[in-house]
């Protein structure tokens, strides 16, 4: 008989929460990877924020998506370079501000979002099933988003330093 190996970041509670949230965020963009492959479809998880700012709001620049989706302006630029290879975005320069460059769906683009609308569907109720079987976690990791504005975690950590 095999004994289980104990699960470090389960049995550290809240001492590895980080790890506990990067191991979550892998293994969803794990299995969400898998069904992508399943389908057929060429298309990576990380790429979706972008893809969906764009859909709901239109043309939009690197810093725009940065900034509704709360991710860095490098994470942004990365994905819109990988999408711009894939060829599922387009570049243009605003008409209102030249300095601007604003990215927007190619053809390619389009008809991959028109394929991808029911998968995305059903990737959105089954995660809406999971949060609730899970007693309803995104109201708590709002809570805890909430709590690192007031005090940074680097904050609470001088403080405990006394630095």
């Amino acid at each position: 008989m095999t004994e289980k190996r104990k699960d470090y970041s389960r049995a550290a509670g809240a001492a590895a929460l980080g790890a506990r949230l990067r191991r979550l965020s892998e293994r969803l963009d794990r299995e969400t990877a898998e069904i992508y492959v399943a389908q057929g479809i060429r298309f990576e998880q990380r790429w979706f924020g972008v893809l969906n700012q764009i859909v709901l709001n239109g043309p939009m620049t690197v810093g725009d998506i940065a900034e509704a989706l709360c991710i860095t302006h490098v994470s942004v630029s990365q994905a819109r370079r990988a999408l711009e290879s894939a060829g599922l975005i387009q570049m243009a320069g605003d008409k209102a501000d030249a300095r601007r460059r604003l990215i927007s769906l190619s053809a390619q683009g389009d008809a991959l979002v028109a394929a991808l609308a029911p998968l995305w569907a059903a990737l959105s109720e089954s995660a809406k099933e999971l949060d609730a079987e899970a007693g309803h976690l995104v109201p708590l990791l709002d809570r805890l988003e909430d709590a690192l504005d007031v005090r940074a975690l680097s904050d609470r950590v001088a403080a405990r330093l006394g630095v």
